[in-house]
């Protein structure tokens, strides 16, 4: 016979409709603040996008069929007239591996979920609903509520950024002549400097930011050793190696009887 507890328990475990609307609602509210790194990044791109001779109407089809800024910008810096194709898109998937690593991290959570799920959340995976969806889950294991990951948390804050990142770069792109060269003024720092903020909320002692640290200052070598977007590539290797070199030892399985 259940109790009132045990009951209440099953009912956190298993979200009904309403707490996924809840959910989703969190998601997108605690991707507010992100939006104004978003924003100025956005309207940068758009406006480079028109200076490379996109009109408002192929820049959303650029931002919104790879939704990727960073390979965005290196796409922009390499156009030419005719753009070089396969240089653009070797050079956008080398841009884009770090998301090979965070889909993993994903992984485990995604699993028993169907297709038809999975691949939308994939497409729309950010750096920002990626850090925000895997605090929010430290957060719910911590807590004791589960399942840990919250599905509609994280396409709450991925639909955010994936219509305020399309409507940005389009306004940049309508605005371009009059923004001039945004950059200018700084604004591309706009978003770096809110993610940093973001891994703060993700710091979990010295031991476990050494990959961090790793990848960093791999990337930063590479990125003036190396041509191209390869110091990403070498930035998230050198981050993943660090990562199970410092990785606690598993206990070794005792035998049975």
């Amino acid at each position: 016979m259940s109790t009132p507890t045990s009951r209440r328990a099953d009912a956190r475990q298993m979200p009904g409709p309403a707490t996924t609307w809840t959910q989703c609602c969190a998601g997108a509210t605690a991707s507010l603040p992100v939006l104004f790194g978003i924003i100025p990044f956005g309207l940068v791109l758009g406006a480079q996008a028109a200076q490379k001779g996109l009109t408002p109407f192929e820049v959303p089809l650029m931002t919104g069929l790879n939704f990727a800024g960073g390979s965005e910008f290196a796409a922009l810096g390499l156009w030419s007239s005719p753009p070089h194709v396969l240089l653009i898109m070797a050079v956008t998937f080398l841009v884009n591996s770090r998301m090979l690593v965070m889909g993993a991290a994903l992984t485990p959570f995604l699993q028993h979920l169907p297709r038809r799920k999975v691949l939308p959340a994939l497409f729309l995976m950010t750096d920002a609903s990626w850090a925000l969806s895997m605090a929010d889950t430290r957060r719910r294991a911590e807590q004791g509520i589960g399942p840990a990951f919250s599905l509609a948390y994280y396409m709450g804050s991925s639909l955010v950024f994936y219509v305020a990142w399309i409507s940005c770069t389009t306004l940049g792109a309508i605005l371009g002549p009059l923004l001039g060269h945004p950059e200018a003024y700084g604004l591309d720092m706009a978003f770096p400097a809110v993610f940093l903020v973001m891994l703060r909320g993700m710091w979990r002692g010295l031991r476990r930011a050494w990959p961090w640290l790793v990848s960093l200052v791999v990337a930063a070598l590479a990125s003036k050793l190396l041509p191209g977007a390869w110091y990403v590539a070498a930035g998230a290797v050198a981050g993943i190696l660090a990562a199970l070199a410092w990785a606690p030892a598993q206990p070794a399985a005792k035998p049975g009887p």
